[in-house]
């Protein structure tokens, strides 16, 4: 997959001057991810999904655990914070990651949490966040994956940041997936009438 950036507090500068080889492994894993991959992916597990998104969520998953990536990193050490809620979905070597497929009203605190992670806090850290990074879907790419009208998008998010500039303490990285080239997701109603995403070629 093919992506662009945002910056906040110089981030990307970070990233390449103190944490190069966590970066470089982190696109790395982003853009060994082609087409003919998530088609395939789409068409065994994603039958009766809507959008890319579980597919691509999927994928994600698979290839950051691959590479040593914690998944569902707690922030805190105390078990009253233990839900999914104060969960970071990946982490490494300082690095906090969250990807935002979900609910425009939830990219807040998507940037919110490696904030929190990254500040000192009465709370015991169970994680320690220098640098966060969130990925989420172009505005192209919703249109393109079959994504729901409602989902934060890359650039929905760089509105976040700007809105949210003296909270977000930390510096965050913004990378938004670019749509793809060869196919697109529409919608269609199988036989019970429920909408589920289909597979289109894109022509040439």
């Amino acid at each position: 997959m093919e992506v662009e950036t945002y910056s906040f507090r110089h981030a990307e500068t970070i990233l390449l001057a103190d944490f190069k080889e966590q970066y470089s492994e982190l696109l790395g894993i982003i853009k060994g991810i082609g087409d003919e991959n998530i088609r395939e992916e789409f068409l065994v597990n994603g039958k009766n999904n809507k959008s890319l998104s579980t597919t691509i969520n999927r994928m994600l998953k698979v290839r950051f655990l691959e590479k040593g990536w914690t998944a569902e990193s707690r922030i805190f050490k105390d078990d009253d914070f233990e839900s999914g809620t104060w969960r970071i979905d990946f982490a490494k070597d300082d690095i906090s990651v969250e990807v935002g497929f979900n609910h425009g009203t939830v990219a807040a605190w998507n940037l919110i949490k490696p904030t929190i992670a990254g500040e000192l806090n009465h709370i015991q850290k169970e994680h320690n966040t220098k640098i966060g990074i969130v990925i989420t879907a172009t505005q192209k790419m919703k249109k393109n994956g079959g994504y729901d009208n409602a989902i934060g998008t890359f650039e929905s998010y760089i509105k976040y940041i700007k809105a949210l500039n003296n909270i977000l303490t930390i510096p965050i990285l913004l990378i938004g997936l670019k749509e793809l080239s060869s196919f697109k997701i529409i919608h269609q109603a199988n036989d019970k009438g429920k909408k589920i995403g289909v597979i289109e070629d894109i022509a040439k």
